[in-house]
């Protein structure tokens, strides 16, 4: 009897063990190839936006036709990443599988006709749509299904941004805020690196931000200075989350959804036309490689903040990543002219901490800074993302999240 007790359990430890190998690897590759297409398009879609800027006067034609295709085949996704963090939080339905192709498909629409969003958001959904997908042959309990979402999240993450350690945290910090419940790190940290080798077999390259000042010294003077840096960019994350809720509210006044976006396609293109310069839309990578070699205008990150804020609260698509990390880096190199801390090292700070403040991630993205900008800079990328993330106000752009350490500060300090 105690061998067949003990055969059992061997068998389902086996089970237990093959499901998650074969989970992990078929998210991660299939997650990371359909990501290696995403950055593929994206490019290509960039590339011909910037040679044929005539282009941008149809975006609110693209907006129409982006609206039409969320209100005929997909309205539960909408919500975007809060129906990722809602359903990890509150499980109900499976998260559908349109949401994969609809946020693709709306996302290069948006970056090829001009409007200013980011990557991260898309490639999450992709991933957190797909993975999902696997509870129909698994059938996984409740805190499985959990980890399910959160490998699809990390997969997404890890392969967009080329950043698997990052990647793998995130896809649970952005769900638990702050709680101590990593259960999911294995099969996340699993799937983010298979997500991001099969990234990179396509052959898909991704943004390098090299620091070429000089890294000073650890002292007091520099972490204060680091300290004030990082509240400096919690205001700023702040100012993202309150104008992006403004331009939402203002944009539910108009009662039908299909003219959001035709309404705000049209205030974009004025934008555009009267900024005379196409610099502050789409990713905006150039102006973030520059923010790492020349100071930035002061007034750079500003614009960068209301044209995301408002292209994606009138129901465009993308993420809001990489334009905190333009607004960050443009911020940080701004202040280089102020704070007597060397310019490629304060872009670096400003690049992930404006991130940290805004998603509620610090931990995720402090190693991400480890991962892009190596180890000499962290102890200042720590000061400024942990700073960022409490001063940044209580609530993030993700709405669904609840709860936190941070919750719990702002609580008992009547904030």
């Amino acid at each position: 009897m105690a061998i067949k007790t003990s055969n059992q359990t061997a068998q389902n430890k086996f089970y237990f063990i093959s499901k998650w190998l074969i989970t992990c690897c078929m998210v991660g590759f299939s997650v990371g190839s359909i990501c290696a297409f995403f950055l593929f398009s994206l490019n290509w879609v960039t590339a011909y936006r910037e040679n044929n800027s005539w282009i941008i006067y149809g975006l609110p034609l693209a907006g129409l036709i982006i609206a039409l295709s969320y209100q005929r085949w997909g309205n539960p996704s909408s919500k975007g990443n809060n129906l990722l963090i809602e359903e990890y939080l509150y499980p109900q339905r499976r998260i559908p599988l349109i949401m994969a192709p609809l946020v693709l498909f709306g996302t290069l629409l948006t970056h090829l006709f001009g409007g200013s969003a980011g990557r991260e958001g898309t490639a999450v959904q992709i991933g957190g749509a797909i993975s999902d997908q696997l509870n129909r042959w698994f059938n996984f309990g409740k805190t499985e299904r959990r980890i399910l979402i959160s490998i699809g999240i990390t997969a997404g993450f890890a392969a967009v941004f080329g950043t698997p350690l990052a990647g793998a945290v995130f896809g649970l910090e952005v769900l638990l805020i702050g709680k101590k419940r990593y259960f999911g790190l294995l099969p996340c940290m699993l799937t983010a690196y298979i997500a991001h080798f099969s990234c990179q077999l396509w052959n898909i390259p991704h943004t390098h931000y090299p620091i070429h000042d000089s890294i000073p010294a650890i002292s007091l003077s520099n972490i204060g200075l680091s300290l004030i840096a990082g509240i400096l960019f919690g205001a700023a994350a702040r100012l993202f989350t309150f104008t992006g809720d403004f331009f939402s509210s203002q944009f539910k006044k108009i009662r039908s959804p299909l003219f959001r976006p035709v309404i705000g396609g049209i205030i974009i293109v004025i934008t555009v036309v009267l900024l005379k310069s196409t610099k502050y839309i789409g990713l905006g990578i150039p102006m973030i490689q520059e923010a790492f070699n020349n100071p930035s205008d002061y007034y750079d990150f500003l614009i960068k903040l209301l044209l995301t804020t408002f292209t994606l609260s009138a129901g465009f698509k993308g993420g809001e990543v990489t334009p905190l990390f333009f607004i960050g880096a443009t911020l940080g190199s701004a202040l280089s002219t102020v704070i007597p801390l060397p310019l490629g090292l304060l872009a670096a700070m400003g690049f992930v901490a404006v991130f940290s403040g805004a998603t509620n991630t610090p931990l995720a993205c402090i190693i991400m800074g480890y991962e892009l900008f190596g180890f000499q800079p962290v102890v200042f990328i720590a000061i400024a993302c942990i700073a960022a993330f409490i001063f940044s106000g209580k609530k993030g752009i993700y709405v669904a999240q609840k709860g936190g350490i941070k919750e719990k500060l702002y609580r008992r300090l009547n904030l």
